[in-house]
């Protein structure tokens, strides 16, 4: 199972600082439902944690947009 973290590409820090607070954003996002499904039984080591931040938004939006569908996490199960 994989669990994917997402933000949109807005920041309090503009440039590559506001990308480094949202990459670790997304990890953090990814890290509280990893925390969630542990709680509901899913054995740790059966998750696999990822962030992407600002990569790969669900939609496309000009710089510094706020779009609630791109602070997402997504759960990919094989």
């Amino acid at each position: 199972m994989e669990v994917n973290g997402y933000t949109d590409n807005t920041s309090a820090h503009p440039g590559p600082r506001g990308e480094k607070y949202n990459l670790g954003l997304s990890m953090r996002r990814a890290d509280s439902v990893k925390a969630e499904l542990i709680r509901d039984g899913v054995p740790a080591n059966a998750i696999d944690v990822h962030g992407y931040g600002e990569a790969h938004p669900l939609v496309p939006t000009g710089p510094d947009t706020r779009e609630p569908q791109n602070r997402r996490v997504e759960i990919i199960l094989h």
